[in-house]
């Protein structure tokens, strides 16, 4: 069995891994070391860490709006090497602990129409399909746009 893992927020020392883990998870639409670097300091940002003894697992970003209780999930990766240990799953829950906590009551995202796994594990937590957007992505592929209601689950998973 593989050795447990946690999610935490992410670190300026988790900077180069972040950079690494975009470049192999996206062919297009990749966050820079400066964004990241932007996104880390940031009160309108988490950018949260999946981490084990090796290392980064795997990401989330989030991003906040002053005034609205929309928070929008930006990206989800998770390392090919960490695949089929539940981090997706435990990222996007983390994510919606942490955009409870800031003051989200509803989370949005944006998908790929063609990423199956990701509309799967959206859909089958409860996000909804309201939308799309023709040629969303750099290379012209389109997305669906997906929304959830937030409510407090309490301190199971809580962040460090």
């Amino acid at each position: 069995m593989p050795a447990a893992f946690r999610i935490r927020r992410a670190l300026p020392a988790d900077l180069a891994a972040l950079v690494v883990l975009e470049r192999a998870a996206f062919t297009t639409d990749h966050l820079s070391q400066r964004q990241y670097r932007r996104h880390l300091r940031s009160d309108s940002a988490a950018v949260l860490a999946a981490v084990d003894g090796s290392g980064l697992l795997g990401k989330a970003v989030v991003f906040f709006h002053r005034g609205s209780d929309i928070a929008r999930l930006y990206s989800i990766a998770v390392a090919d090497a960490a695949r089929g240990r539940g981090l997706g799953e435990a990222l996007l829950a983390a994510a919606e602990r942490t955009a409870f906590r800031h003051g989200a009551r509803r989370m949005r995202l944006e998908v790929r129409k063609d990423n199956a796994a990701a509309i799967r594990l959206y859909e089958r937590t409860g996000y909804r399909r309201f939308g799309a957007y023709a040629q969303f992505y750099e290379d012209g592929a389109d997305a669906w746009r997906y929304e959830k209601g937030l409510r407090d689950r309490g301190g199971s998973g809580a962040m460090r």
